[in-house]
């Protein structure tokens, strides 16, 4: 029982820390719009930022918000109402002390001032520190970023979509990005789901053992089917739910038996 408490110690100091992190990688990151000719984009980005848990919506001289940028944005109004404004990147990086900012770019093998080669989204995720104050650019939905703009960046990213259409849309395009910057950080919030301990395998392994032990089979046999048993259990990743109904399966076969011997 102390190794079982022990292990859920572990993992519960673990998913705090891990918790901590999420929270200010979240609150450091910015995800601007430059320059949106789409009240609609405004209000689809601001939605999909909601899905990752984002608030911060900073619009680069937009277009007017017109009711329908709220409409798109569903639950994730809010975000809409409480978006920065600013004239020109610039003024916002200045404005927010911003240490790391990051661009988008649809169609990196167009610019011939693109002076680095761009990361994919899942090598994005691995370099971001969620200690420092992070821009994710989108650029404009006919032109995209200027070279300009690309140069303030300290690196780029790019989906790698297919030639003969590279251009996503900017909401598409902010989900798949934030997807890999968060795929590992998220849990899904479900109960029930915790991974059995190795203490619930154990005694799921003495009550197959036990079953097996009333088969009329050779030793070896039997070992073998025990060691498979064990093999699928641990490839499983069964849950402590999942363990505690098969356990209880297993008991009652191994009553049933023992009553009709």
């Amino acid at each position: 029982m102390k190794y079982k408490d022990k292990k859920n110690d572990r993992g519960k100091v673990k998913e705090i820390i891990q918790d901590e992190e999420n929270i200010r990688l979240k609150e450091n990151i910015y995800v601007v719009f430059v320059e949106c000719e789409s009240p609609g984009n405004v209000g689809f980005l601001a939605r999909t930022m909601g899905n990752f848990g984002l608030k911060n919506l900073v619009l680069i001289n937009p277009c007017p918000l017109k009711d329908e940028a709220y409409y798109q944005a569903m639950h994730a109004k809010e975000t809409v109402e409480n978006a920065e404004i600013y004239n020109t990147v610039e003024e916002f990086v200045k404005d927010k002390g911003i240490d790391f900012i990051i661009g988008s770019t649809g169609a990196p093998g167009g610019s011939y001032n693109l002076s680095r080669i761009p990361l994919r989204p899942d090598e994005l995720a691995e370099s971001m520190n969620y200690n420092d104050k992070i821009a994710i650019l989108f650029g404009r939905e006919g032109n995209g970023l200027t070279n300009a703009e690309i140069d303030m960046c300290d690196i780029i990213v790019s989906i790698p979509t297919d030639a003969s259409y590279p251009i996503m849309n900017i909401s598409h395009a902010a989900a798949i990005i934030l997807y890999e910057v968060f795929k590992n950080r998220n849990n899904y919030p479900v109960e029930g789901l915790e991974e059995s301990t190795a203490l619930e395998k154990e005694y799921l392994l003495k009550d197959m053992e036990k079953l097996i032990s009333h088969l009329n089979i050779p030793d070896h046999k039997k070992r073998n089917g025990l060691k498979v048993f064990k093999n699928i259990i641990n490839r499983a990743f069964i849950t402590g739910r999942e363990a505690h109904t098969l356990k209880g399966i297993l008991r009652r076969l191994n009553i049933k038996i023992e009553n009709d011997e």
